[in-house]
């Protein structure tokens, strides 16, 4: 039987105000991650936020997340990064990964966010007068800096893939830098126009490519605004995973993370799959 994982994203940087019930405390995201954790996550993704507010890339407000759920359920726990913007904010690639050097160095990461390309943030309803999209700039000085701090920390890039090609280029970057074994998250958005709907003829694509580029790493659905879940079916017969989460969910969910993850594990069950395990995460990763 097919052990399929199940991330848990819990905020995202919508704040309150495009996604109402992200948690956005330190206390609000340690109590929902060990919620979440306890009914099947084995990996848990979030965002900072210390009160509300903007979100914070402090490594010691994330040391707090981390260990506060980590002290419930031993399950990995992994921040974000800041993004850049085009006025060259965060330009420095040593300041951006500041967080993940200082939090690696505590021995409390296993994953981390290194995104290998840019892209436009556009929406798929839009018009001539709207406000231009943001765009997710990850220039390849930040991407290779990113892996070295991967590479030497022994820790596991988590690639979220906005476009197909960006598996051929993190696969080729991945290689050349000789990091541990990426997680490609295929990045799939019906309120975004990156990538492919979730449709199967997307998810067939993107998998044929990852084997191609990339065989035997490992792979899930996720995106941003979007609901994934017409893709498990399919992603548990490929030998897919999947995450789940209110960062990931349709702008203006109503759901709650501990119900996009109790669904993904009963929608998981019923296609003939089984959760996995934290434990059962690390040793699939285990020498790779």
């Amino acid at each position: 039987m097919h052990k399929v994982w199940i991330e848990a994203a819990l905020n995202g940087p919508w704040s309150r105000a495009l996604q109402p019930g992200i948690p956005d405390t330190v206390e609000a995201i340690i109590a929902e991650g060990i919620a979440c954790a306890r009914a099947g996550a084995a990996v848990i993704h979030t965002h900072a936020y210390d009160g509300g507010g903007p979100q914070s890339f402090d490594w010691q407000v994330y040391a707090r997340i981390i260990e506060g759920i980590r002290a419930a359920v031993d399950v990995p726990v992994y921040p974000s990064i800041p993004g850049l913007d085009v006025r060259g904010n965060v330009a420095d690639p040593v300041t951006r990964f500041a967080h993940i050097e200082a939090l690696a160095e505590r021995g409390l990461l296993e994953f981390a966010v290194v995104d290998p390309g840019s892209v436009n943030f556009t929406l798929t309803a839009t018009s001539a007068q709207a406000r231009p999209a943001e765009t997710y700039l990850n220039p390849e000085t930040h991407i290779r800096h990113g892996l070295n701090v991967a590479r030497r920390h022994g820790i596991h890039p988590a690639f979220a893939i906005y476009e197909p090609g960006f598996i051929r280029a993190g696969a080729a970057l991945a290689r050349a830098h000789g990091v541990k074994t990426p997680v490609y998250r295929f990045m799939f958005s019906e309120q975004f126009a990156f990538c492919f709907p979730p449709k199967p003829y997307g998810l067939a694509a993107l998998v044929t490519l990852a084997d191609e580029e990339a065989r035997g790493a490992p792979w899930m659905v996720s995106g941003l605004g979007v609901d994934v879940t017409p893709l498990i079916g399919e992603t548990v017969a490929r030998g897919g995973h999947v995450r789940v989460g209110l960062e990931d969910a349709l702008l203006g969910s109503t759901a709650t993370n501990l119900r996009l993850v109790e669904d993904a594990v009963r929608l998981v069950r019923g296609h003939g799959g089984e959760p996995a395990t934290s434990a059962e995460v690390r040793q699939a990763l285990a020498g790779s």
